[in-house]
């Protein structure tokens, strides 16, 4: 079979898998619904996915690289807080329309490319927090900023998905996002005396200096000494 047909069976099916996980959840996505949906005999996805477990993980990873894509098409203003807020309203909108692709994404390890996917996304969030860092506004490393605003964001998206959408509060979202922005960032006149802030400024102002006069070791020493610094409230 001809690669461009191939290519074209296997999007097809995915799509059908798509269309059924949306319409009914993943009760509603077997072999023989899947095969009829698509057009093909269930041996079809077999010779593609392997099994339904790998069909779920090529739906979820189209899932993230249209979110990715959304993440990409955000870009960047003149104000790094404000951008995390829009990417942290873009994440918790994709998690609540989509919940069966984000639970199918973020709730096990999924195939290769899932996971590159979800590294991206981490990485993506990671530019952005260091931004905030770079203009001096960050309280704490970017490690530690990152790994909360994670951990928060997927902690409320799973907690609002196990709760029917009528009984959600629609202010919740909002409330936690600025409860975590408030306690890793600082208003752009508050951090000009601020330790941890500017230690983290420092940081990631060398870590992007390319003439970096230190050795790689004084460099390792005084990076590891700045982030304890980052990290003292």
């Amino acid at each position: 079979m001809p690669t461009s047909t191939r290519a074209t069976t296997r999007d097809r099916i995915v799509r059908a898998a798509t269309d059924l996980l949306s319409a009914g959840g993943r009760a509603a996505v077997s072999t023989r619904s899947v095969s009829t949906a698509a057009g093909v005999q269930p041996p079809t996805i077999y010779r593609q996915f392997g099994d339904m477990d790998g069909l779920l993980d090529a739906v979820a990873t189209q899932a993230f690289e249209d979110y990715l894509r959304d993440k990409r098409d955000l870009g960047e203003t003149g104000d790094p807080v404000d951008d995390l807020r829009r990417s942290w309203d873009l994440h918790v909108d994709f998690g609540l329309t989509k919940p069966m692709f984000y639970t199918l994404g973020y709730g096990g390890p999924g195939d290769e490319k899932a996971s590159t996917l979800r590294a991206e996304a981490l990485e993506r969030l990671t530019g952005m927090v260091a931004r905030v860092a770079a203009a001096g506004r960050l309280t704490m490393s970017v490690e530690r900023a990152t790994a909360l605003i994670h951990a928060n964001g997927l902690g409320l998206v799973l907690s609002q998905i196990a709760i029917p959408p009528a009984d959600r509060d629609p202010r919740l979202p909002a409330v936690a996002r600025e409860l975590v922005l408030s306690s890793i960032t600082t208003g752009p006149t508050e951090a000009a005396g601020d330790v941890p802030s500017q230690a983290t400024a420092l940081r990631v102002a060398l870590g992007n200096h390319p003439g970096n006069p230190l050795s790689p070791t004084e460099a390792a020493l005084l990076d590891d000494w700045l982030r304890r610094l980052a990290d003292t409230n």
